[in-house]
């Protein structure tokens, strides 16, 4: 009964951590200014944007709330591939 509600918790718990990670790289290119740090900027607005659009779209049509942590996930867990590499 509750396994489902356990495993948003901890999606969600994932989330915010692997949300901060992201937020810590993209803050140091940020302070290293330049056209990288422009770009990064523009295309963090335009993620957070799509991302929101399409988690209200996910719930409009009638998906779950653990479908919109897991494209939140999935989302973070590629920028933060990303940044990695530099």
């Amino acid at each position: 009964m509750f396994g489902s509600w356990w495993k948003l918790g901890l999606d969600a718990t994932y989330l915010a951590m692997e949300s901060q990670q992201v937020i810590g790289m993209r803050l140091a290119k940020l302070a290293l200014g330049g056209s990288a740090a422009q770009a990064e900027a523009e295309r963090m607005v335009s993620e957070k944007i799509m991302a929101a659009n399409e988690a209200a779209l996910l719930l409009a049509t009638g998906g779950s709330t653990a479908r919109v942590v897991a494209g939140y996930r999935r989302k973070v867990r590629a920028n933060a591939r990303r940044l990695a590499k530099g």
